[in-house]
């Protein structure tokens, strides 16, 4: 059968953004900036527009959606609980709050004893938000070391609009009659960029149909010998959408207008999305069709894929529909005890309500290459996620023509980001 999409550019593409060259493209790193001009380059020579120039009528001639983040690192923390001193080991913090220093009464203060779930009651104060002494039983000790490595490293926030803090005290105290709480952060400006252009519609121009990735990947090795290329994690997805982008605009008959996003920073806390999200209506976005990790046959077999949260809305079923003609179709998530729903950049979006999914083919149960050096271009299937680009053209051409709408998620039903961590 003849190609739709021609694989020579396919392989091209996913060879330059999987190279040493770019060394993992890390996010603040300069080789993520050489992809993103690699990226725009690409819209460019397609002919999509600049979103800003599609939004408004200001001459913004650039694909690179420039934003900045907060990287917020603990400098000093000391605690005293009951008239004694907690050691450095027994403590960690989370905080958007540059300064603290709280005496009995200054925050709201919390038991977790040896029975309770310390993974929710964190969740639920995160989401909750606010400012939290949290003594932990010893009993956790082996979780309460894995969040204090976590909030060690640092936190980096789109925005510091909620200004909150959690302390955790590993202790065995079951009550709580004094304490003194200092710490202090180091909160500094960092810049990240997005890339993303648009095909406008024929007839339907308000309704967006968005096809996306993250460009971004882990870098390099402490030690800087070895490359964490990412050539599946997403190097194929966003080739995924630089193809889909060129295959609609040799066609030209789109009447929805069709968005193109290569979104940054999506391994350190989907940033790149969240960003995004902000910069247009959600409301006027009918799908999203979020691409991640397509290089290696999935379970279901070669050049096949399956969606994430395919209960939640009834885009699957519509895809399906189209995909009836070529006997095959995307499968259900094989993985839901993974959570996978919520661990890409299709979240940010099914929070505002758009049918936002996830479409993959990797076998998380078996793949060895996950966030591992060894997840180069060497180690994928070119011919399967040639077959996956194509099939993905297949079944979203409905959407691109404006003759099916999916239903919405319920906002109500997809878990809420944390406003601390």
């Amino acid at each position: 059968m003849a190609e739709i999409i021609p694989s020579e550019q396919v392989i091209k593409d996913i060879t330059y953004l999987a190279a040493d060259d770019l060394k993992g493209r890390a996010s603040f790193s300069p080789e993520i900036d050489q992809a993103a001009n690699y990226i725009a380059k690409r819209f460019a020579d397609i002919g999509l527009q600049p979103l800003q120039t599609h939004l408004s009528t200001t001459n913004n001639s650039s694909f690179l959606q420039r934003f900045t983040v907060n990287q917020i690192l603990p400098e000093a923390l000391s605690v005293m609980l009951n008239t004694k001193e907690i050691s450095q080991e027994h403590l960690a913090i989370a905080t958007t709050i540059e300064q603290l220093s709280w005496q009995l009464g200054n925050a709201q203060s919390h038991i977790v004893g040896k029975d309770d779930d310390m993974r929710k009651i964190l969740s639920e104060l995160n989401q909750q938000g606010g400012q939290h002494l949290v003594i932990i039983n010893n009993a956790h000790a082996k979780t309460f070391k894995a969040y204090q490595g976590y909030f060690n490293r640092g936190l980096t926030k789109l925005s510091l609009e909620h200004l909150g803090a959690i302390v955790m005290v590993l202790s065995d105290e079951s009550e709580i009659k004094t304490y003194s709480v200092n710490a202090s952060a180091k909160i500094t400006e960092q810049s990240l960029t997005n890339v993303v252009g648009v095909l406008p519609g024929t007839k339907n121009p308000k309704d967006i149909v968005l096809y996306s990735s993250h460009y971004d990947h882990l870098g390099i090795t402490k030690d800087g010998k070895q490359i964490y290329n990412g050539a599946d994690d997403d190097a194929s997805g966003t080739t995924a959408v630089l193809n889909l982008a060129q295959y609609y605009a040799n066609k030209g008959d789109n009447k929805r207008t069709l968005m193109f996003s290569a979104f940054t920073a999506e391994e350190i806390g989907g940033f790149g999305s969240k960003y995004f999200s902000q910069q247009l209506n959600p409301d006027n976005v009918v799908a999203m069709i979020n691409i991640e990790m397509i290089g290696k046959p999935s379970k279901f077999g070669s050049g096949t894929v399956w969606m994430t949260g395919m209960e939640r809305s009834n885009l699957g079923t519509l895809l399906n529909e189209k995909l009836a003609a070529l006997n095959t179709q995307i499968h259900q998530d094989p993985y839901p005890e993974q959570g996978l729903f919520y661990r890409s950049d299709n979240a940010t979006l099914a929070r505002l309500g758009v049918p936002a999914h996830s479409f993959s083919s990797t076998q998380l149960d078996k793949d060895q290459h996950y966030h591992q050096v060894t997840d180069d271009i060497s180690s994928l299937d070119l011919s399967s996620m040639h077959k996956v680009i194509e099939s993905l053209a297949t079944a979203t051409q409905s959407l691109v023509d404006g003759t099916v709408t999916p239903t919405r998620i319920d906002k109500a039903q997809v878990r809420a980001n944390g406003k601390i961590f």
